[in-house]
């Protein structure tokens, strides 16, 4: 779901952290208690370089993104005396057909019109621009086999970013901090 956050529909936004959110928790609580008495278990979160970093019009997307982050460090530091391992796998752009339906929720709801009309354009253009850039993308088998060495991997990272150029962009908004990064997303989406 993306959209300005004063445009977006808040029906629109409680389904996504529905989804994003609440039914990845509720599916954690019902699994954990096997996983403690087995004494083992491995849970693996599917984030998004968008939960650490955010572009405009992709606010509350973002956010639920940044929440799942957030669940699985925390749950990551409850569970582990239990011996269960939880990581988190941050896909950067795959080439899903995601920006179809993220440019369409960006027109759905009236935000076709109105003050953020530009921005909206502009995100959708740069959207397009990045998707169909074969270096800033990867294939949805790419993201797979990370999803596979983080459920697999003997001792897991904590976090493993798909896409080299997700991780440039999550280490260089880390390096560089928000108001360069704000500066550079301002050139971008006018």
């Amino acid at each position: 779901m993306g959209g300005p956050i004063e445009q977006a529909p808040m029906d629109r936004v409680r389904a996504q952290f529905e989804t994003n959110v609440f039914g990845l928790s509720r599916l954690t609580q019902l699994v954990l208690p096997g996983m403690r008495r087995a004494g083992r278990g491995r849970i693996v979160n599917i984030s998004s370089m968008g939960g650490r970093i955010v572009f405009p019009a992709g606010g509350y997307y973002h956010a639920s993104k940044y929440a799942v982050g957030a669940i699985s460090d925390a749950l990551r530091q409850e569970v582990r005396p239990f011996g269960i391992k939880v990581v988190v796998v941050e896909p950067g752009l795959i080439r899903t057909g995601f920006e179809a339906v993220a440019a369409a929720s960006l027109t759905a709801g009236g935000q076709a019109s109105g003050p953020y009309v530009g921005m909206v354009a502009s995100v959708n253009a740069a959207m397009a621009k990045s998707y169909g850039n074969g270096l800033l993308t990867a294939t949805p088998e790419a993201a797979a086999r990370t999803i596979e060495r983080a459920a697999t991997a003997r001792g897991p990272r904590s976090r493993y970013l798909v896409t080299p150029a997700a991780w440039a962009m999550v280490h260089t908004r880390r390096l560089f901090g928000a108001r360069l990064f704000d500066a550079v997303n301002r050139m971008q989406f006018r």
